[in-house]
């Protein structure tokens, strides 16, 4: 029974009971794929159209593969079916990316008849996603933040919060500097990393205090270098 799954589920004649279900069956595991993802972003959040499209895509690359039909031809055809990735390949997460090639996979596993195949793929990825996202692997406890600081033209912004940063950061550095208002004021950008105990209102008031209560923006890094792609 489990080589009967495993097999190749294609043959040289295409027939409708075979291809409605290898594309049931992608979408399916499609389905599936969209639901780990939403579980593992849940707290960062995550585009509705995106998941809509993890479930579609297996389904639209075993169709394609579906009709064409020999072993030469879907040789040819694989690098097409990759550059179908192209449309997220603009500067993101790389999660998602890789969400994209996971359900790219399955749409080939299926496509080419392997259902079986495609699905333990699919358990087997989905269950290390879950559990890399439980257990909260490789994220560190305090993550990097970005720092915006507007001070006047008067103020050297080369040593001006030096006394500042040791008492709420671990870590501090001076990242772009940029003029503003025909050079009346500079907006200054650092990298940090706060402190575990350091209180984000007492870090900023001290800040504002400082450079004559002007803007001041306080951002996760992550983020903070997608705005800039």
């Amino acid at each position: 029974m489990l080589e009967t799954l495993l097999s190749s589920a294609a043959s040289d004649t295409l027939t409708i009971e075979k291809t409605l279900t290898i594309v049931a069956a992608s979408l399916i595991l499609g389905f599936a794929i969209s639901l780990v993802y939403i579980f593992t972003h849940k707290k960062e959040g995550y585009s509705p159209s995106f998941t809509v499209t993890l479930i579609m895509l297996p389904s639209i690359i075993a169709i394609v593969i579906l009709l064409i039909g020999n072993n030469v031809a879907r040789a040819f055809s694989l690098a097409g079916a990759f550059s179908l990735i192209r449309f997220r390949s603009a500067p993101g997460d790389p999660k998602d990316i890789a969400y994209v090639f996971f359900t790219l996979a399955v749409g080939l596993a299926c496509g080419m008849g392997y259902v079986g195949y495609g699905a333990l793929f699919t358990l087997i990825l989905c269950g290390v996603m879950v559990l890399l996202s439980s257990t909260q692997y490789s994220r560190p406890k305090n993550s990097m933040m970005t720092l915006k600081i507007t001070i006047p033209e008067d103020l050297n912004y080369m040593d001006l919060f030096d006394d500042i940063f040791p008492k709420y950061t671990d870590s501090w550095q001076l990242h772009r500097v940029k003029t503003c208002d025909f050079g009346t004021l500079f907006n200054v950008s650092y990298r940090i990393k706060l402190k575990e105990s350091s209180s984000h209102k007492d870090f900023l008031d001290e800040l504002r205090c400082r450079n004559g209560n002007l803007d001041i923006v306080l951002t996760l890094a992550e983020f903070e270098d997608k705005a800039y792609l």
